[in-house]
């Protein structure tokens, strides 16, 4: 690998002009020769820059809407060539072809244009085609040419060859290289997926993801393990794209848990009613109702006081100052909602280490898009569950049917149950968690340690019995046998909301109607691993 290399002639050929001239300016200032296409030369030479067109050094005019421009040798011949090489000098000399030390591109804005909602054709004229290939062609000759394609780098630059009157250092290119590929793998990626989504293929031969760095975390789930949190450029409002107004960074527990509470709170329409889910280690341990957010949230906080401390809170409304006004009252790590009003902020600002997250909104719990999980060896990808069940779609299957109240504790239930670790029973009374259980092996140990958790809490209330009598009870999948549905009759639960498709349904139900419960199906499970 050689050593340093003067950075004489440029090639600059992007889409967002972002700091443009600037660095056009401080290029020239450097001595540097300046080569451009298009728009960027157009900008360039309005704002008093010299500029050589392309064509001008390969004899031909862009061409085809500007699909051809610097698909040509004299351009990949300056930026491949090898300097210390013999033969590839002398090719250089015999065709005239001059070194291109620097290559300046950002790309044409494809995944910009498929989140726009563009039509088909659209999105296919946004493919870029000349930049990727010159910036591969760069970032493979890095011992010799800089290849930039992100404008948080164009100071980088400059100091870089300030530091070595005018040239530029082996590890500075080398990085730049490296981001060079990540950047056209990850637009690769773009466009092979979206074709994917076009041509509705559910499993292509091959599937690729990308993301862009948006921090780097202290350390992931332990302090022993490195971490980092990428974006993938679906701006979903959640933890990806909210704004952070005080407190310290978000650690990597923080970013997991936050998203868990925040998609579950945005499955309750805040047209509908104020929603608060109070979320530990991506469990909820309180959600409720409202009609206002400090009633939902007091209600949220009165299922499992204990857990609550030191979680995560998410709401469906905009945080205002009487509920951020209750929520200091204990140790919380995060607060997320789609807005804040000021006087909230005011308070939340004397809490320096609680961190206060808005976004622009809520996300839509029923759009589509993958999962991706690692495994030893490969990628486990799936739909996102975005399953909903509505009234219509409940069959009841016990003599008793619901009221109207309980049918909606149930769909509340079912709503929270579907964010809850598996297996997973969730008790609900008066649009309120009141025992959750996550996580267990054993069903029926969910629907035990979910009546514990509420016994323990009528205790801490002062209340002469568990909010789980006369509650309703959710489970994420159907009851194998009838033991785990009578340990939530036992614990006080008067109607149930489950899948159903066991091979013992008919002894689950008759149980039901023994026990006197209303039992309903959805004949769809939530499983959350």
């Amino acid at each position: 690998m050689t050593d340093l290399h003067l950075v004489r002639r440029a090639l600059l050929s992007v889409s967002d002009k972002t700091g443009l001239i600037d660095l056009g300016k401080a290029l020239a200032e450097r001595g540097v020769e300046l080569l451009s296409t298009g728009g960027t030369a157009k900008a360039l030479r309005e704002a008093g820059l010299d500029v050589k067109d392309v064509s001008e050094i390969t004899g031909f005019p862009e061409m085809m809407d500007g699909r051809v421009k610097t698909l040509h040798p004299m351009v990949h011949g300056g930026l491949l060539a090898l300097r210390d090489n013999d033969t590839h000098v002398a090719a250089m000399t015999e065709h005239g072809i001059s070194a291109i030390d620097l290559l300046v591109v950002n790309l044409y804005p494809f995944e910009a244009t498929v989140a726009k909602g563009a039509g088909y054709d659209e999105c296919v004229e946004n493919i870029d085609i000349g930049g990727p290939a010159m910036i591969r062609a760069a970032a493979k000759n890095h011992a010799f040419v800089n290849v930039v394609v992100d404008v948080e780098d164009y100071d980088k630059l400059l100091g870089d060859m300030d530091q070595h009157n005018g040239a530029t250092c082996p590890k500075f290119r080398r990085k730049l290289a490296q981001k060079a590929y990540a950047r056209t793998a990850a637009y690769d990626t773009a466009v092979s997926n979206w074709l994917a989504d076009a041509l509705e293929l559910e499993a292509p031969k091959r599937r690729a993801f990308a993301g862009e760095l948006k921090q780097t975390l202290r350390y992931g789930e332990n302090s022993h393990q490195q971490a980092a949190f990428y974006t993938d450029g679906t701006n979903r409002p959640g933890v990806a794209t909210a704004v952070q107004h005080q407190g310290k960074e978000l650690s990597y527990n923080n970013i997991n848990d936050t998203d868990a509470a925040f998609e579950l709170v945005a499955e309750f329409d805040p047209a509908q009613g104020a929603a608060c889910a109070i979320i530990k280690h991506a469990n909820p341990c309180g959600v409720a109702t409202g009609p206002t957010l400090i009633d939902a949230y007091k209600a949220a906080f009165d299922c499992d006081r204990t857990s609550a401390f030191g979680g995560i809170v998410a709401l469906n409304q905009p945080l205002d100052a009487e509920t951020a006004q209750e929520i200091t009252g204990i140790f919380t790590e995060v607060v997320i909602a789609p807005g804040a009003s000021d006087e909230a902020k005011a308070i939340f600002a004397a809490k320096k280490n609680l961190r206060l997250l808005t976004t622009e909104g809520l996300p839509d719990v029923t759009a589509g898009g993958k999962t991706v999980r690692q495994v030893a060896g490969g990628l486990l990808v799936q739909d996102k569950d975005n399953g909903f069940v509505g009234m219509d779609d409940l069959k009841v299957v016990t003599k008793k049917a619901p009221t109207d109240e309980q049918m909606r504790d149930l769909l509340f239930a079912w709503k929270v149950a579907k964010h809850v670790k598996s297996n997973a029973i969730v008790y609900v009374k008066d649009g309120a968690t009141v025992g959750v259980g996550a996580g267990q092996m054993s069903r029926v140990d969910s629907a035990l340690i979910a009546a514990k958790k509420a016994e323990r809490m009528a205790d801490v209330l002062g209340l002469p019995q568990p909010l789980t009598i006369g509650s309703a009870v959710a489970s994420d999948a159907f009851f194998p046998f009838p033991d785990g549905l009578m340990e939530a009759a036992e614990a006080g639960a008067t109607c149930v909301i489950q899948p159903g498709g066991s091979m013992r349904d008919d002894e689950v139900i008759a149980a039901a109607d023994e026990a006197g419960l209303a039992m309903v199906f959805t004949g769809m499970r939530h499983f959350r691993h």
